[in-house]
């Protein structure tokens, strides 16, 4: 086993258990080129305030380049001896370039070096994740701006309520997906400091320049001004954590509405044959896999928004070792993140509306009664006694076993004389979507508009 970094103060070698335990290499191992960079820039930053010499500098700054392409060529394999990633790279450059690189710790610790790690790594998976937010946006959009006139009904209480269209329904996605989008965003504001150079928790008597190091890492904010708050914050994590289970939970709600909507009681959609699967036994079976894993796996992500906050929520000031706990649990948030907006994507870009069976749903459920209480309205009579009359019709029309636009129109004029023969026009479905014009309303001609806005979207 090789000597730890620390070994000074103990007499006896860590025991085999312990050590596995302890170690944090298997899942921190992924975060090898931020520690990387951040050697980088702490060794750039010592040579300037000439706290090591210039040789050391390029020695250092060498061999870090030379361990990075080694690992991303794959060549350099990681071992289990080491505590962390830190230790195995420091245990690497020393091993190579003798004692310069035992100078490459000076005026740091491990405790603000995973501070920065931590965040260089979430900043990079943010702009991924961004990303694939964004082709998941503009995928929305396509689909809406195909479906601008096809009337479905909209739902409160899984009841039919009025008619909308598709446009407009999946608009209200694009709208939840602007907000996410947003959150990621100030997730990110909030995490742009750098912890490097608080050292273990009270900065160090080296004369650092830590904002000289913010400024090449790229951190917008500069240097966090509390080397304890440094070291001991790990809010961005949680942040993220929780960036990403309001996203996954605005999944899991489309999800589920896909795997109604795909069933033949709906018969909606139909999703295409590379993004469905079938039985083992059972011949006729499509089934959404994709819809339902997303839907599965929100929970796995809440999870780890759950995990992040018991860890967190008892410690003292500043690090403990319980902040090793942060990282597979972030990790797995990201990593379920990405995983499940690929096909998800695929799937909607794929999916097939089927604009007749939407409209004969729309034309059942009675969705343009309130149309018709409108009507009255216009007509002057009072709201709430519109409603009463239209609500009258509803049951006339349920015992009858018809359609409001069934009604004849001597049938109409009893229950109303205000009625007359526009009434047809003022409710048929298509009228019923083009009278409402409001922002934020499904008019074809007002929806288009905000995915036209949506589009702009960055």
């Amino acid at each position: 086993m090789s000597k730890k970094m620390w070994d000074g103060r103990f007499q006896k070698a860590t025991d085999k258990d312990v050590n596995d335990f302890n170690s944090s290499l298997p899942f921190d191992c992924r975060m090898y080129s931020q520690d990387i960079r951040g050697s980088m820039a702490h060794c750039n930053m010592l040579a300037k305030q000439n706290i090591i010499s210039k040789e050391d500098e390029s020695a250092i700054l060498q061999g870090l380049q030379d361990i990075l392409s080694d690992m991303e060529a794959g060549i350099l394999p990681f071992t289990n001896e080491a505590e962390d990633i830190h230790m195995f790279i420091e245990e690497e450059l020393t091993k190579r370039i003798g004692d310069a690189g035992k100078r490459l710790h000076t005026g740091r610790s491990r405790n603000d070096q995973v501070a920065l790690d931590i965040r260089l790594y979430i900043k990079d998976e943010c702009v991924e994740i961004r990303s694939l937010l964004l082709t998941l946006h503009l995928a929305l959009i396509q689909k809406a701006k195909e479906n601008l006139d096809t009337v479905m009904p909209g739902y409160t209480h899984l009841q039919r309520a009025q008619p909308i269209t598709f446009a407009h329904h999946l608009l209200t996605y694009i709208q939840m997906l602007e907000r996410d989008i947003g959150r990621l965003d100030d997730t990110v504001k909030r995490m742009d400091v750098s912890p490097l150079g608080s050292g273990a928790l009270a900065g160090t008597t080296y004369p650092l320049d830590r904002e000289y190091t913010a400024a090449l890492l790229g951190f917008s904010g500069g240097a966090t001004q509390s080397s304890i708050d440094g070291v001991s914050d790990r809010d961005f994590c949680i942040e993220l954590a929780s960036a990403l289970s309001i996203f996954m939970m605005h999944l899991s709600r489309f999800s589920e509405e896909i795997i109604l909507w795909s069933s033949q009681e709906f018969s909606f959609v139909e999703l295409d044959d590379a993004y469905s699967t079938g039985s083992s036994i059972m011949p006729q079976k499509k089934n959404p896999d994709v819809a339902e894993l997303t839907r599965g796996k929100t929970g796995r992500v809440y999870g780890s928004l759950i995990t992040l906050l018991t860890v967190m929520k008892g410690l003292p000031l500043a690090y403990n070792k319980d902040m090793q706990e942060d990282k597979e649990a972030v990790f797995d948030a990201i990593d379920t993140v990405k995983t499940v907006l690929v096909p998800f994507t695929g799937m909607i870009r794929t999916l097939t509306v089927k604009k007749d069976n939407m409209k004969k749903a729309a034309s059942g459920g009675f969705t343009n009664a309130t149309d018709l209480a409108d009507y009255l309205v216009k007509k002057g009579l009072p709201f709430r006694s519109a409603h009463e009359v239209s609500g009258k019709l509803v049951h006339y029309c349920l015992e009858k076993g018809i359609d409001l636009l069934d009604v004849t129109l001597p049938e109409f004029i009893t229950f109303s004389p205000l009625i007359e023969a526009d009434v047809y026009e003022s409710i048929s479905l298509m009228q019923c979507v083009l009278e409402r014009t409001i922002v934020g309303a499904p008019a074809p001609s007002t929806v288009k508009a905000a995915l036209d806005k949506a589009e702009e979207f960055k």
